[in-house]
């Protein structure tokens, strides 16, 4: 066998230049192109998770709504047009998804620095990244060459966003779809460890008697559950906030874990993960193993996090770069 095709065999068994998994999507894809693109994403996203903190959990939810919905490719960002239906118009998402205007004013200096260029997609998965390390999260490497898809999915969107009571099993079956297993499912779920929900998201969570709140002598639950019913009534207020984590809202860490832990998780599907055992024990060792090490959640959030960047992208000659994110181009 000649050298040459000895080191592509090699290349072959390490996935190394071939099209399968992430494959498609390459580090460095817009040096050349686009040599400034990270420092203009990266000086956006500062200031504005500087003037709203929040706004960090917020565009690093678009990538995970963006990605369960037809797979990475910006479908979320399109405006209702033509008679199709925006996928902003879709339960999870109406009056709850945010940062479109973040996204509009790095795709317009985008535009500015190298038109034509870097897809929406990209935009998307560059932005989670950086709005993650700047909460103090981990930064990992994102590969790119995405393409902007033509048309939305309100239905995928209503369909395939896991619900805020989600079952650990239907999370566990949600997951499984997009090719994302156990270990995706929990590491994934640690985004909750900052930003907010509606009351609409956790009333069913807060009022539904449980055995753990019926006989809780010391008051673990109850406390907790009393400030959540204070922001929340049992009709009403649907859009009143409440922290994901109430211990450290705006930073990305462990926390979420050790709330959950505690009981104290603020949706129903957060609770889940420990309320209800699935048969190998899987999740509850992950939780708790990212409960004590931050270190080890981080890597595997990272880990998870582009996996599910690459959830169905659309590639080379597939789709489109759209000169502006709302809108395919006429």
């Amino acid at each position: 066998m000649g050298v040459f095709l000895r080191v592509l065999l090699v290349l072959s068994l390490f996935g190394v230049g071939t099209s399968s998994g992430d494959g498609a999507l390459v580090l460095g894809y817009y040096q050349e192109k686009c040599p400034l693109l990270e420092e203009i994403v990266r000086h956006t996203v500062e200031r504005a998770v500087y003037r709203d903190p929040r706004m960090a959990a917020s565009l690093l939810r678009l990538h995970f709504h963006d990605c369960f919905v037809m797979g990475c490719d910006a479908s979320v960002l399109l405006d209702s047009f033509d008679g199709m239906v925006s996928e902003k118009q879709a339960l999870p998402n109406l009056n709850s998804l945010r940062g479109f205007e973040v996204i509009d004013e790095i795709k317009y200096n985008l535009e500015e620095a190298c038109p034509y260029t870097v897809s929406c997609a990209d935009i998307i998965a560059i932005v989670a990244r950086d709005a993650v390390e700047l909460r103090g999260g981990p930064r990992w490497e994102v590969r790119l060459g995405r393409r902007d898809s033509l048309k939305a999915s309100f239905d995928g969107a209503n369909k395939f966003i896991p619900a805020p009571n989600s079952s650990l099993d239907t999370l566990i079956e949600n997951f499984s779809q997009h090719g994302l297993d156990e270990g995706d499912l929990v590491a994934l779920s640690g985004s909750h460890t900052m930003g907010k929900a509606r009351c609409l998201s956790f009333r069913q969570g807060i009022y539904e008697e449980s055995p753990e709140r019926r006989y809780d002598h010391f008051q673990r639950y109850t406390t907790f559950l009393d400030i959540l019913r204070s922001i929340c009534p049992e009709t009403g207020s649907d859009n009143r906030l409440a922290p994901l984590d109430h211990v450290t809202p705006f930073e990305f860490d462990n926390h979420y874990f050790l709330n959950i832990i505690q009981g104290r998780g603020l949706l129903p599907s957060d609770n889940a993960l420990v309320d209800e055992e699935d048969q190998e024990g899987v999740i509850l060792r992950h939780v708790w193993a990212y409960a004590s090490d931050r270190e080890a959640f981080f890597r595997a959030f990272a880990n998870s996090v582009v996996k599910m960047g690459n959830i169905n992208v659309l590639t080379e000659s597939e789709g489109e770069i759209r000169r502006t994110c709302r809108f395919i181009n006429t």
